[in-house]
């Protein structure tokens, strides 16, 4: 790195599990002395934790890419690196074709980053982060990589195989992200039920949960990435009887058609999802249940989709995410083509948020009139917008708090909710900083 490099701006691209590396990244770049900064216009080192995953996210990462290769032929920033899943992926053709970067580092290569900008690895720092979330809450990665054969996933080739993190580890940083004033940890994996496995030769998610749960300072434990087949039972009973792990879960079943669900890999039928989400919803009442789905896979055709349609209708998702489907090469349903023209898919997808508007609506609705816990994230000029337990960061619900005084961000507080639309809740407060 040139002895004028001192300040290094860090771009975040893609999921919750890139973040957890960026500050990981920055706790490294500190412990070297080096300055920190929010945008390649003030630095002289930008590195672009990059995504790779779909078509969409491909683009935006080689967008940020190119923009910063300007901003160094300009002279406004002096080393470009990119690391992340793209870099992993890609690192062979991203060579060839843009030159300009410095360095292209693969995913989990985080000692490999700080070294191409000439620092030093500091191997002390485990757990140690700079936090980019709001302070009260943070990402919890407690594994990398799967094992699963998903025929439209292109993780297992930029992350790897699962490698589960020793219990002791994930407490020790739990431990560092309460002295930082966190008090929701967010647990993120590629699949976290998978937890355990590699290092102790069972499912180890449910006794992860309980240890987490009597750290000093943890209010709320959130579960992401639960993958449904092979679900293990005791997580229920954890999330039910333990008052500090949310009653929400995350659990992507992708599609419900047999034909879909076979030609994804994805280890499992309709039966046993419905059979799964009725045994959670029966050993966790009140449950808020996340789900991702796919529209327009290529061998989903109008019956297909219907079955998907009638199912989100059916069951009835509190929260509910959806993607068109996006052809990855090397992945095993390449071959499959991409037969579902766009303009079908954009259909697809359209009709079925469509019917999760109306679902997410009629939820809310149940909820004006009721008390609630809140954790306000942020104020806004006399307006705070907080969650509840039933909601994650950024992809689900709010809160809306208005005409409040002395109301702290970082802080959970009792809501009377009086009106809602879709996606969001609107209250009052009744009853101060709990």
């Amino acid at each position: 790195m040139p002895k004028t490099t001192k300040k290094i701006c860090i771009i975040t691209l893609g999921c919750p599990k890139n973040v957890v590396d960026s500050e990981m990244l920055m706790k490294q770049f500190q412990a070297n002395n080096l300055e920190l900064v929010q945008s390649s216009d003030e630095s002289d080192a930008t590195i672009i934790n990059t995504c790779g995953f779909i078509q969409s996210a491909k683009k935006e990462s080689l967008d940020t890419i190119m923009h910063a290769v300007e901003l160094k032929k300009t002279g406004r920033i002096q080393q470009l690196v990119v690391m992340g899943c793209l870099a992993e992926r890609y690192a062979a053709n991203l060579k060839k074709e843009i030159p300009e970067v410095d360095a292209y580092v693969g995913a989990n290569k985080i000692d490999q980053v700080v070294s191409a900008l000439g620092a030093h690895p500091k191997y002390n720092l485990i757990g140690e982060r700079v936090l980019t979330t709001p302070p009260h809450y943070a990402y919890l990665k407690i594994s990398e990589g799967c094992d699963r054969p998903c025929s439209f996933c292109s993780i297992p080739l930029m992350r790897g195989k699962h490698i589960s993190k020793p219990i002791e580890t994930i407490l020790h940083e739990a431990r560092k992200l309460t002295e930082l004033g966190v008090r929701e940890l967010i647990i993120i994996a590629q699949e976290s039920t998978y937890y355990g496995i590699d290092l102790y030769g069972k499912r180890k998610l449910a006794e992860l949960l309980e240890k987490l749960s009597s750290i000093n300072g943890v209010e709320w434990i959130r579960l992401m990435y639960a993958f449904p087949t092979g679900f293990p039972s005791d997580v229920l009973k954890m999330i039910a009887d333990n008052p500090k792990i949310c009653k929400y879960l995350d659990i992507p079943l992708q599609h419900i058609s047999d034909p879909v669900l076979a030609s994804m890999k994805r280890g499992t039928d309709s039966r046993e999802a419905r059979s799964l989400i009725d045994k959670i919803r029966n050993e966790v009442p009140g449950i808020a249940l996340r789900t991702t789905l796919i529209v327009g896979y290529p061998n989903e055709g109008e019956k297909e989709f219907l079955e998907l349609k009638h199912f989100v209708d059916e069951v009835k998702f509190e929260r509910l995410g959806l993607f068109t489907y996006s052809q990855e090469e090397d992945t095993t349903a390449f071959d499959l083509g991409d037969p579902v023209p766009e303009e079908v898919k954009q259909e697809r997808f359209n009709a079925i948020m469509e019917t999760q508007r109306e679902i997410s609506l009629a939820h809310n609705n149940l909820l004006v009139g009721k008390k609630i816990r809140t954790l306000v994230d942020t104020l806004e000029e006399g307006t705070g917008i907080g969650r509840t337990q039933y909601d994650a960061p950024e992809i689900d619900n709010a809160v809306t708090l208005h005409g409040v005084e002395n109301v702290k961000s970082g802080n959970f507080y009792d809501v009377l909710i009086d009106d809602c639309d879709a996606y969001d809740l609107f209250g009052r407060l009744v009853k101060e900083e709990l």
